[in-house]
């Protein structure tokens, strides 16, 4: 027998390093919740073994008296009780026990006869002594700590058997999708490939269930993905107003600012432009946009201790276009949410834009939205997509919070490498991202996992 342990993030990668390891033969004989995932204790070619000889008597009475815990666990808070049965203190004992000792053995229904007699007995209360209470308190305390470092472990092992289920649920699900219905487990691969959420997915899917032909069902999906994807009406640039760029440390909000604002100025001069950062954390961040506004002959102010954004705002009121640079921070800092509630006091002045990198995974850019979303986001801005692997993500992000996609910037070179956000151009470019290589099964089995955690979260 050959046993080993696994560390990994999270349930799927453990079973995916327990499968690639020891084969699907390999049994999980131990799972526990440890600092920065979970640890699981795998076997091959693993018997339980026994700790007395198989007894046929024994196993009966055992099974039976098994029966016997769960009916009477489930029945512990029924508060019913016949008329013939003995009385019992429910208080302390419940009608539970004394169903299992009615039910089992005579020794127990004499140990219940016990138990009773001593409940019924006059309680005579000890003498105080002030000395030994403060280690009652302490007794008190220990039992009561120990008893909730117990709750907690029986609460870890729970969560990770429930993670544990819905892996092999996930691949028992992929499996039979696979063997039974294999045109629609290649449409599935495909939308893997993609990089869209296992949800939207889903939902595709059933748009043409009822499609025989691959190709056609394939193109119809696309077709869907694309009538589906939000995306901004009009140029907001060309529109005017004032724009304000917001998002995570990194996602290219300055580089996006100077795109948009050069390509304004080609087309409409640079009298009508005016910059603003609020960006005095990062060093040098507000001399990067006033060398970017000497390039393009534009005004740059700085949001700070000295000018509110109102107040640098109402200096620029006569500029048809302005557009606020911010600091990207995390989503619990202060600063942070300072600087947001101060966009959000602009009201409908102030039209912030949320730029993600498309290089990020879902749950990242999920929660990059959750962190902006209450400075009243009006749409979204793609960058990096020129580094990203599949596109799939980004899109899938917008179609699920309904954020429109305005902008896609695919490159370092201004004002070149910015466009405005078009559907189906979108999904071309994500199908021409897509990578060639076809997702494994333990991938495909991992997808169908974690839409049964979002059923179950949901």
């Amino acid at each position: 027998m050959k046993v080993k342990r696994f560390f990994a993030a999270n349930m799927s990668q453990a079973m995916k390093q327990v499968r690639d390891e020891l084969g699907p033969e390999a049994s999980i004989i131990g799972n526990r919740r440890v600092v920065g995932g979970i640890e699981l204790t795998a076997a091959l070619d693993y018997e339980p073994a026994r700790v007395t000889p198989p007894t046929p008597g024994l196993d009966r009475e055992l099974k039976k008296t098994r029966e016997q815990m769960v009916t009477a666990r489930a029945r512990l808070d029924a508060g019913e009780r016949s008329s013939d049965s003995p009385v019992v203190n429910r208080q302390m004992f419940g009608d539970s026990m004394r169903e299992a000792a009615e039910s089992g053995s005579t020794e127990a229904r004499d140990f219940l006869a016990r138990l009773q007699q001593e409940a019924t007995e006059p309680y005579v209360a000890p003498l105080a002594k002030p000395a030994k209470a403060p280690e009652a308190y302490s007794e008190q305390a220990s039992s009561s700590a120990s008893d909730s470092a117990g709750m907690q472990a029986m609460k870890a092992e729970l969560a990770g058997l429930r993670d544990l289920l819905e892996v092999q649920l996930g691949s028992m699900a992929w499996g039979q999708i696979n063997q039974q219905q294999p045109k629609q487990a290649g449409l599935w691969r495909k939308l893997t490939q993609l990089g869209l959420p296992a949800e939207l997915s889903q939902q595709l899917m059933t748009k043409v269930a009822d499609i025989s032909d691959q190709r056609q069902a394939w193109r119809l999906l696309l077709a869907h993905l694309a009538h589906s994807l939000p995306v901004a009406e009009a140029d907001l640039v060309d529109k005017g107003g004032v724009i304000a760029l917001v998002g995570p440390t990194g996602a290219g909000k300055t580089t996006t600012l100077g795109k948009l604002a050069a390509r304004y100025v080609l087309k409409h001069g640079s009298q009508h432009v005016a910059l603003v950062t609020m960006d005095t954390y990062r060093i040098g961040a507000h001399e990067q946009l006033r060398t970017l506004g000497r390039i393009l002959n534009v005004p740059v102010r700085v949001v700070d201790e000295q000018n509110n954004l109102s107040e640098v705002l109402a200096d620029f009121a006569d500029k048809r276009l302005v557009l606020v640079d911010t600091a990207g921070m995390h989503g619990d800092d202060p600063e942070l949410r300072s600087q947001l509630n101060e966009l959000a006091q602009q009201g409908r002045r102030v039209q912030p834009l949320l730029v993600l990198p498309a290089t990020s995974q879902y749950r990242v850019l999920k929660a990059a939205w959750h962190s902006y979303k209450r400075c009243n986001l009006v749409g979204c801005v793609l960058t990096k997509v020129d580094e990203a692997a599949t596109l799939g993500e980004g899109l899938g992000l917008a179609m699920e919070v309904g954020l429109p996609l305005a902008y896609l910037a695919d490159g370092q070179r201004i004002p070149d490498d910015i466009s405005k956000a078009v559907g189906h151009k979108l999904v071309s470019r994500a199908v021409s991202l897509a990578s060639e290589e076809t997702p494994a099964d333990a991938t495909m089995a991992d997808v169908f996992a974690g839409i049964l955690n979002s059923q179950r979260a949901g």
